[in-house]
């Protein structure tokens, strides 16, 4: 497995080199001319065309990860979208990066806790809400494991669920793997999908 670090040559490299001893430095065109299935491939969110790279590159099985020096909900969603696996602040710390790359090649999503937050809630928006929900999925839960599934579903933290609620962060935690269980996904990104009546695998980050 190759990987592949994707600039314009204007990004520093140091802290890529330390993370991973066999990082490549390529142009997007050597990208689309090298990378293949089980490559991770990491794209600067500064490129032109970075969109429609990460695309081509994902839809041959390689393995995505954009980075951004200002990342943002809406970048983290347009990269998502176009099929990466992971959205990061470019600058992040070797142990991070590698941590990533774990998560990432067995088949997960990673983004910071915040953000992930307002990338479920912004998909269980945009799949129309309580409004599109599976009402047979919350005739599975409790009252209170209903109101902690949407409000997590909606894009708040455990922690304003708690607040929300007026119970402890753990109480939160306690519902939601009950939620997780009787409806069968892993994560928050699985529970809006599954809300939704949607099928896909992706990984939660705590």
């Amino acid at each position: 497995m190759a990987q592949l670090f994707v600039s314009q040559g204007r990004d520093d490299m140091p802290r890529w080199r330390e993370a991973f001893d066999d990082v490549r430095l390529c142009s997007p065109q050597q990208a689309r001319a090298q990378a293949g299935r089980g490559d991770c491939v990491w794209v600067m969110s500064n490129l032109e065309g970075w969109t429609a790279l990460t695309t081509t590159l994902s839809g041959r099985g390689a393995t995505l990860v954009v980075l951004s020096y200002t990342p943002n909900s809406r970048e983290a969603f347009q990269a998502l979208n176009a099929g990466a696996r992971g959205y990061a602040h470019a600058l992040s710390p070797v142990a991070l990066l590698r941590q990533i790359a774990v998560v990432t090649d067995n088949q997960g999503i990673w983004v910071w806790p915040e953000l992930l937050a307002q990338v479920v809630g912004s998909t269980f928006k945009v799949l129309g809400g309580e409004n599109a929900v599976r009402e047979d999925a919350l005739a599975m839960l409790t009252e209170r494991e209903r109101a902690v599934a949407l409000a997590v579903a909606s894009g708040k933290s455990n922690k304003e669920v708690a607040r929300l609620m007026d119970i402890t962060d753990r109480t939160v935690k306690a519902h939601l793997g009950a939620v997780f269980r009787k409806l069968k996904v892993r994560d928050r990104m699985q529970l809006v999908l599954m809300l939704a009546h949607t099928e896909s695998a992706v990984v939660d980050v705590e």
